[in-house]
């Protein structure tokens, strides 16, 4: 008896400064995945913005309108950090606040190994943000994004002064 094969899905971000492309990994983080399968294809992240830039560290997005409007999202669900994924360079996360399963839409991308965002025990401060897929194309966009100047917008910090839209963003398959 074969087992189970996992589709992994490919996203592609289409934003003011090019398109990037992820490959997802349903297979290590199927309730992530399904999540943010959903805010795609239904439309959510179409002229959101990048709403946090933090050079040499991440690249954040999927909550904010061009006018720092929170866009409401659908309930969050569970952190999957524990299913062994690191925060490397290049891949894509969930971002959430101090409550370890509070992730709903906003997502971060990793522009260098951050492993103290992984997963080290259950209690809150080490549970760690859940990676749930990867860039596979667009690199040079994202050196684009994380040279952009930023500065302070409302009570945000790192806020591009230029802001990055998502255009849209379609499953590709």
């Amino acid at each position: 008896m074969q087992g189970k094969t996992t589709f992994n899905p490919t996203v592609c971000l289409k934003t003011s400064l090019g398109d990037i492309t992820l490959a997802l990994f349903a297979d290590k983080a199927p309730i992530t995945v399904k999540n943010f399968i959903s805010y795609v294809e239904s439309g959510f992240y179409d002229d959101t913005i990048f709403h946090r830039v933090i050079d040499n560290f991440m690249i954040q997005g999927g909550g904010f309108t061009q006018d720092m409007t929170q866009k409401p999202t659908q309930a969050p669900i569970k952190n999957e950090a524990a299913a062994g994924l690191s925060n490397l360079n290049g891949t894509i996360a969930m971002a959430r606040t101090d409550v370890v399963d509070s992730a709903t839409a906003q997502f971060f991308i990793n522009i260098k190994d951050n492993r103290f965002l992984d997963h080290r025990d259950d209690t809150p401060q080490g549970f760690g943000y859940a990676v749930f897929g990867k860039v596979i194309a667009g690199g040079d966009v994202l050196d684009k994004m994380r040279q952009v100047e930023t500065g302070h917008k409302d009570m945000h910090d790192d806020v591009p002064v230029n802001p990055i839209i998502i255009n849209s963003a379609l499953l590709v398959n």
